[in-house]
């Protein structure tokens, strides 16, 4: 027999009936205000909060009604956390998703352990594209106090997999040095160390808008506010992982802020680094296995072009990661047909990047054939190209699947990659310098002139698929 449902039922009619009631409650503020009625016995047992304010407001001999108020709660949020208190029901299906955020943060408030944590799941198993859109919100409420572990560790998780989208999307000026320090110091961000960097500055600059935007117009005593700021989060920006040019143009003219060991280290360490070289074993390197070698794109874009290479929309779950394996480098190997045919021929499964020079955009494509060097077309209806607009972000890209199978890999000793008849070619001794991109066998055009451009940098990998989601 099942007594509960019971039981609630009567708990909630004690609530309405206004005979018994020894307490009233007034909650929220002027004009928003409402009396509740009550029993001590109930709130007494069910809130701590509501016990420890009870227990200082003990009811007079005279007959007088405890009162007692609860300014910061609103009466619409507070009806449906007492009807939860006598009635131990909640349907969720009756409220808007900003709602059931209010109540969470109210029953954290009145310390309904139960209720906080039973809200938190059900927000990071079912409303994940509402904490995404109101990102702001919630990462700097579950990091108000440790009550909200679940969705510290949901937020924690996303911003280590989107961290461009998401350091955007939040007021730098108002979030707490510790929660920085968090982020800071992820093992599993998904961030270049010099954007970790740049964004550390950022909120540096944030807590100080007097500060001059300008480092030439930098005084002593304004270097030295920057430097009292930043010095907690300093220590675990990862310096070493940074390219030696990288550390010469972003961390050089900021080294009065630097702890004067530290930075005398990192100049030893750096002095003598080839300005694209990294060091190695200095730092503790981020993501474990979720890291690419590239100095083109970051993890965010290999799970995108994994999700393309599924067949995936961008808004599902990723089912399959691939490991990108670096096979040819331009600046490390050279900008040849012949050296990329070298290093690439008979082989399949290869993603080929390339960053066009004097822009931020970036080009690639997926050749799941064998490349070859003798004339001819390679037949696949799997291939595909795509653009993003620049390194830093995957918000804007194009995605172009092959049209036409037959025409989908074009094969010549003297044309690096070469995807459909024009469509992305890579052509030209002097850094690929006569390269360019006509719409023929693919969807759309990924960029927007077909005029010959130079490659900055080129980037081929072979892809495993390693790993299910």
């Amino acid at each position: 027999m099942e007594f509960l449902p019971k039981l609630s039922q009567h708990l909630l009619e004690i609530l309405d009936d206004e005979e018994y009631y020894d307490i009233t409650i007034e909650v929220g503020n002027d004009p928003n205000v409402k009396i509740f009625k009550a029993h001590m016995v109930i709130l007494n047992y069910r809130s701590p909060y509501l016990r420890r304010i009870l227990s200082t407001n003990k009811k007079k001999n005279d007959g007088t009604l405890v009162h007692i108020k609860l300014p910061n709660i609103s009466p619409e949020i507070f009806q449906i956390i007492l009807r939860y208190i006598y009635g131990g029901k909640l349907t969720l299906e009756e409220y808007d998703i900003s709602d059931i955020f209010k109540i969470l943060v109210t029953a954290n408030e009145l310390s309904l352990q139960e209720l906080n944590n039973y809200l938190q799941s059900f927000l990071v198993k079912n409303k994940t594209s509402w904490i995404e859109q109101n990102f702001n919100l919630v990462y700097q409420t579950s990091f108000e106090n440790d009550s909200f572990l679940e969705l510290q560790k949901y937020c924690n998780n996303l911003i280590s997999k989107k961290p461009v989208e998401l350091f955007k999307s939040l007021n730098f000026s108002l979030i707490p040095e510790k929660v920085l320090i968090s982020l800071v110091q992820n093992d599993n961000l998904q961030m270049k160390e010099i954007q970790v960097w740049e964004h550390v500055l950022k909120w540096g600059f944030a807590q100080n808008p007097e500060l001059p935007s300008h480092l030439t117009n930098f005084s002593k005593n304004d270097f030295n506010l920057l430097k009292n700021t930043l010095q907690q989060c300093i220590p675990f920006v990862r310096f070493y992982n940074l390219t030696s040019q990288e550390f010469s143009d972003k961390v050089l003219p900021f080294k009065k802020i630097l702890p004067k060991e530290l930075y005398m280290d990192l100049l030893k360490s750096f002095l003598n680094l080839h300005p694209n070289s990294k060091l190695s074993g200095k730092s503790k390197p981020r993501n474990n296995f979720e890291t690419i070698d590239s100095k083109i794109i970051t993890f965010q874009h290999v799970e995108l072009i994994s999700k393309w290479i599924d067949r995936l929309d961008i808004t599902d779950d990723l089912i399959a990661l691939y490991e990108f394996k670096l096979m040819l480098r331009g600046s490390r190997d050279g900008f040849s047909a012949n050296k990329f045919h070298e290093i690439c021929d008979n082989q399949s499964r290869t993603i080929t990047i390339v960053k066009v020079k004097d822009s931020d955009k970036i080009l690639g494509g997926y050749n799941p054939i064998e490349w070859k060097s003798a004339r001819g077309y390679g037949s696949t209806r799997d291939s595909f190209i795509f653009s993003f607009e620049n390194s830093d972000s995957i918000e804007n890209y194009i995605l172009s699947r092959v049209v036409n199978g037959n025409y989908a890999i074009w094969n010549e000793y003297n044309y690096g990659p070469y995807f459909g008849n024009d469509d992305l070619v890579l052509y030209g001794n002097n850094f690929f310098g006569s390269s360019y991109c006509v719409k023929r066998d693919y969807e759309k055009p990924i960029r927007e002139t077909g005029d010959n451009f130079s490659v900055e940098e080129i980037e081929v990998f072979q892809i495993t698929k390693i790993i299910s989601i």
